[in-house]
């Protein structure tokens, strides 16, 4: 049964005075329209995207020339183009100020911290854009990174952008096969690494890795300092060189901005790539620009000077997103490292020193932190805090409760769900609706997002596919290596002709808000019936015996059972009471259909790099079928505790 009393409701004066309000009288004076509410807006901009799209534009003030036209072949998902005629350089929009205001603030896990003033933000892009240039880099070359999420990591990608390269990066604690799978792909033209980093209380040395992945990619090589020894690194391999020696000859001058097409590329991401070697997704630098400012400026309401974390690494797409925040002209709040060294006070206590405005983070760091016993809301001052964020997976309706409880009563709590598919997100919040528990606000504007059926029948209240049904910005403009086109079609346009089908099992709910029920390539199909796994994980991870937990369906006598792993809480074993007590649990809290077949307890669960977890890979296990790629897991070794634990008859 749903709740009948929302968790939040924003005041009359925070909704006229939030910039979506703005954005709606401003259209409603514009196109002569009388809107009213978020509906009312949301409806107008997908069946108005040319007018919609245009007021994103001038609202959000996005410099470059836009052109007479909007969109071009809009009814053909795959041939639409928006803004054809126009030319933009993303650096230029996001260096959007100067002077000595906060543009970056950093804080390390070994207690380094930072502060990088849009001064000297600008200065080091100046410097490395000419170096660069010198070393002919340009239009649609790539740069390849891996690296921490430190200030400089933004000044390179901001300057790759600046002259009209493609930048791509991922985290440092990708193996060595993972970054050749994924930047052996693409052909970089320099590879920037770093020298070590900080995680759970260990400094981690990459030089060994670096130089192995630098002499695989045949290219020159840029090492910044952070935790190790930059020269010893360089010094390794002919070719590289430390940061300080790379801009050593070029002192800071005017930024130079090279405006290229709408649809230039800007970043390739890469997707986990459990199932096959990474695919690599590249993205436009308007598209991307338009649809963060979007999202930044409007669904979560920043403003200048506003502070923005998210806790990400450099091989996360919300890394993308989060940097995209200079563009609104906020302060980017960057941490680097575990957010339990030494406890889970780390995140809060930044967040208390440096008055954040708005929080993002994981659901599952949510639900480690209510688990650990803290109450950020009482140990912590966080009255500048308007808005926290969760994304990566489902957030349970328990972990809406305790945010309200355990962190901030008055707060916009916006779960947000889209991906590395789109940069960016398809539902999310909105500053002029309640937050109602368990439930995502509601659909991003100017996206015409629905729930289908199996027959391609919008559903409303029952769960389908998540899809939508116009094109918009946002879109991937190609994977790379894919010149016909068939990866990109295969992945999103297979399904439904003409329509974008995301992979998530969602739900409409009767306040018009969304709940993402998991991957829909992992829903279970017991008896014929599709059941999400966020719905099994919503129950079973509230108990305080169980850790974390993972779920699959095992071909099994010609039909489907659901297989249900359990990781259990520090000297909890795995009794018939307690299975018991689990299968009680998903039966009252969700439904007969739900109850596992089999619960097994294991020591670890796999995991990506970015913290989500691999069913479909421990599915492939379970049935004794290759995992063509692990090293796209954070912890690879724990597949191998799958074999055959299936295989146990009930």
């Amino acid at each position: 049964m749903r709740d009948n009393k929302p968790l939040w409701v924003p005041s009359q004066g925070s909704i006229e005075a939030s910039p979506m309000y703005a954005f709606m009288q401003a259209c409603n004076r514009d196109h002569r329209l009388a809107m009213t509410s978020y509906p009312d807006l949301h409806a107008w901009s997908v069946s108005e995207r040319e007018a919609f799209w245009t007021s994103v534009w001038d609202f959000c003030e996005v410099k470059g020339e836009r052109g007479p036209r909007t969109l071009v072949n809009g009814d053909v998902m795959l041939a639409a183009r928006f803004f054809p005629d126009a030319t933009l350089n993303f650096a230029e929009n996001l260096l959007s100020r100067q002077g000595g205001d906060d543009a970056i603030i950093f804080r390390g896990e070994d207690k380094v911290s930072d502060r990088w003033s849009w001064d000297r933000l600008r200065d080091l892009v100046s410097r490395l854009q000419q170096a660069l240039r010198e070393r002919g880099i340009g239009p649609g070359d790539r740069i390849a990174a891996m690296t921490p999420n430190i200030p400089e990591t933004v000044a390179f990608m901001l300057a790759t952008a600046s002259i009209g390269a493609i930048w791509s990066s991922c985290s440092p604690d990708f193996g060595e096969q993972g970054v050749l799978d994924r930047f052996g792909q693409i052909g970089p033209k320099l590879f920037v690494a770093c020298d070590a980093y900080w995680y759970g209380g260990k400094l981690q040395d990459v030089g060994p890795k670096v130089a192995s992945v630098m002499k695989r990619l045949g290219c020159p090589a840029v090492v910044v300092h952070y935790a190790g020894n930059a020269s010893a690194v360089a010094g390794d391999v002919p070719g590289a060189a430390t940061l300080d020696d790379f801009i050593a000859p070029f002192s800071a001058r005017p930024l130079e901005f090279t405006r290229l097409p709408f649809s230039h590329p800007l970043y390739i991401l890469f997707s986990s790539g459990t199932t096959g070697v990474p695919k690599c997704i590249v993205h436009s630098a308007g598209g991307t620009l338009l649809q963060h400012l979007k999202e930044h400026r409007l669904h979560c309401g920043l403003q200048a000077g506003d502070r923005l974390f998210y806790f990400t690494t450099c091989g996360w797409m919300m890394w993308n997103w989060l940097v995209s925040g200079l563009a609104a002209g906020v302060t980017i709040c960057l941490y680097d490292g575990s957010p339990f060294a030494p406890d889970g006070n780390v995140l809060f206590d930044y967040a208390q020193d440096e008055k954040f405005t708005a929080f993002g983070t994981s659901a599952k760091y949510i639900d480690a932190v209510r688990k650990s016993g803290l109450t950020p809301r009482t140990s912590h001052d966080l009255s500048s805090l308007r808005l926290m964020t969760s994304t990566g997976s489902p957030l349970s309706p328990e972990g809406f409760t305790f945010v309200y409880e355990g962190i901030k009563q008055d707060v916009q709590l916006a779960s947000i769900s889209g991906g590395t598919d789109i940069v960016s997100c398809f539902v999310l919040g909105n500053p002029m609706q309640p937050v109602w528990r368990g439930e995502i606000q509601g659909p991003g504007l100017g996206l015409a997002m629905d729930v289908w059926d199996d027959e391609g029948k919008s559903v409303r209240q029952e769960k389908g596919e998540l899809v939508c049904t116009k094109a918009f910005p946002a879109m991937p403009i190609m994977f790379w290596n894919d010149p016909e086109g068939a990866k990109y079609r295969a992945a999103y346009f297979e399904r439904f002709d003409n329509v974008w089908c995301h992979g998530d099992f969602a739900e409409w709910t009767e306040h018009g808000g969304i709940v993402i029920h998991g991957r829909s390539d992992a829903t279970l199909n017991p008896g014929g019936v599709r059941i999400g796994t966020a719905e099994i994980y919503n129950q079973v991870e509230q108990m305080e015996e169980v850790a974390e937990a993972l779920c699959i369906g095992q071909d099994w006598e010609d039909d489907v059972r659901v297989v249900l792993f359990l990781r259990l809480a520090a000297g909890v074993t795995l009794t018939d009471d307690l299975m018991k007590a689990v299968k009680t649990r998903i039966r009252t809290g969700a439904s007969p259909r739900h109850v596992p077949a089999k619960i097994i307890a294991v020591a670890d669960i796999p995991r990506t790099k970015s913290g989500k977890i691999v069913e479909l890979a421990v599915r492939e296990v379970v049935h004794g079928r290759p995992v063509k790629n692990k090293e796209a897991l954070a912890n690879p070794e724990a597949l191998d505790l799958y074999k055959g634990l299936a295989e146990l008859r009930v």
